[in-house]
């Protein structure tokens, strides 16, 4: 998922608040108009206590003129930062806030050249549809476009230090493989405690603080969320996802625009991901859940939310570590690590400057003489070579046995037999700790990467 408003608006005013007037209002969810302008006036008032007999304004063209009215008696050399947090509930339906912002950025502000203005929200696909693909009044108009993404495995690590965390690598995956790195979730971390007492304490606890996340999170992004949680749920269901169309037939969800709509909203902002198979049509995407907490919502909170409100079983996640589910779960959540680390496994790989193609690939058997194969993550290089690489997550080194040998030279058998490539073929193997070396691994596999790769 996109990184949250939180993160958002605490860079933005970090930045800013020692960089001149700082002027800042911050939409409020499911509120009116009137109740929105009546916190612009209150917001003006405070910055501004010399505004005389001015009232409080009945639509937003007079609320912003006034504010440009305050704008004009400072000193040119005096920097002026407007910043308008959570523009989609400012700017609702009806209620007038972009032509206005339109007409007083072009007639007004533009001109000033002192002026910075700064819109931010969390609803990514609002964002993009309205502001920067906009084509009334702001068409033209962006000076610089930053999409705050989730931390890196890197990031992560370098931010729960700040905060006094000291965690092994290990146990950072297995966080960021609940929460992602979102720097709000992370905040909740606290020191001395591993990651399953914190996973237990913040989503399995009456006080937790991501209980209740997942719903009032989509409630916040987006107008109407039961299809969008409806996609979500669907999509937890296969590791490997679906095709557009499977998966709105298995949804029953009629195609069209609306569904695109809504697709392309999940998509923006962060909760699945859209990807071709190696060598299908680019039109023929498989899309899959990458949303870390989404995914571990579903897999593991929602099934037992009655009893965590309650309070029962306080001690529930700590319990699950040796639970068979986990070995599942955690296995398809690494796979969804690896595949947004993908700068990061290039790197180690040594093909930073060369062009790639990253996807899935599977065979399914025509008949029961046949057999299948699924390939974790392809990653097809402009050099005329490809890595096909097997993820395993496991707790210390992997070893490669015969019975396992034997299916790694199957797959790649059926890989180079149905695709037809003629590239060279580099068997690569991801785990946390690496192989135990044996005569299985030494023929069979050409690079190796672990969890320290991962951290650069």
């Amino acid at each position: 998922m996109v990184e949250g408003e939180w993160a958002k608006t605490y860079l933005i005013h970090e930045f800013f608040k020692d960089k001149g007037i700082y002027f800042c209002v911050t939409g409020s969810a499911n509120s009116n108009k009137k109740l929105q302008l009546r916190k612009f006036y209150r917001e003006l008032k405070n910055m501004f206590p010399n505004l005389g007999d001015s009232k409080e304004p009945k639509d937003w063209d007079e609320a912003l003129y006034t504010l440009k009215e305050a704008l004009t008696k400072i000193d040119v050399a005096e920097r002026i930062i407007i910043f308008f947090d959570e523009l989609p509930w400012l700017a609702s339906n009806r209620s007038g806030f972009l032509p206005a912002l339109e007409y007083v950025w072009n007639q007004y502000f533009s001109h000033m050249n002192n002026v910075i203005l700064i819109v931010c929200g969390s609803a990514a696909a609002w964002i993009i549809k309205k502001i920067i693909n906009n084509k009334r009044g702001l068409y033209g108009r962006l000076s610089q476009v930053i999409k705050l993404n989730a931390f890196t495995l890197d990031e992560t690590e370098k931010f729960l230090l700040s905060q006094k965390v000291k965690l092994s690598r290990k146990q950072i995956v297995e966080l960021y493989m609940s929460l992602g790195g979102i720097a709000k979730y992370l905040t909740f971390v606290l020191p001395g405690d591993s990651t399953a007492q914190t996973i237990n304490r913040l989503c399995f606890t009456p006080q937790g603080q991501l209980v209740g996340e997942f719903n009032n999170l989509c409630q916040s992004l987006f107008d109407d969320s039961q299809k969008h949680i409806q996609i979500i749920r669907g999509l937890a269901e296969k590791k490997s996802g679906f095709f557009q169309k499977d998966l709105l037939e298995k949804l029953q969800i009629p195609s069209g625009g609306q569904a695109s709509s809504i697709l392309e909203e999940l998509e923006e902002s962060g909760f699945i991901a859209a990807s071709p198979e190696f060598m299908k049509k680019s039109k023929d995407k498989r899309l899959w859940l990458i949303d870390e907490y989404s995914y571990f919502y579903i897999t593991w909170m929602e099934k037992v939310k009655g009893s965590i409100v309650l309070g029962n079983d306080k001690d529930y996640w700590l319990k699950m570590q040796n639970d068979p589910r986990w070995k599942t779960w955690s296995g398809y959540a690494f796979e969804s690590i690896c595949f947004k680390h993908i700068i990061q496994i290039k790197k180690a790989l040594g093909i930073s400057a060369v062009l790639t193609n990253e996807s899935q690939w599977s065979y399914r058997p025509k008949n029961k003489s046949e057999k299948g194969a699924q390939i974790d993550l392809i990653i097809d290089r402009k050099d005329d070579c490809i890595n096909l690489c097997e993820i395993k997550f496991y707790h210390t080194f992997f070893t490669i046995d015969q019975s396992y040998a034997n299916e790694l030279q199957r797959k790649i058998a059926i890989f180079r037999e149905y695709t037809k490539t003629t590239k060279t073929i580099f068997l690569t193997i991801l785990t946390p700790f690496g192989l135990h070396k044996n005569e299985y691994s030494e023929e069979l596999v050409n690079r190796e990467l672990t969890l320290e790769d991962f951290f650069n």
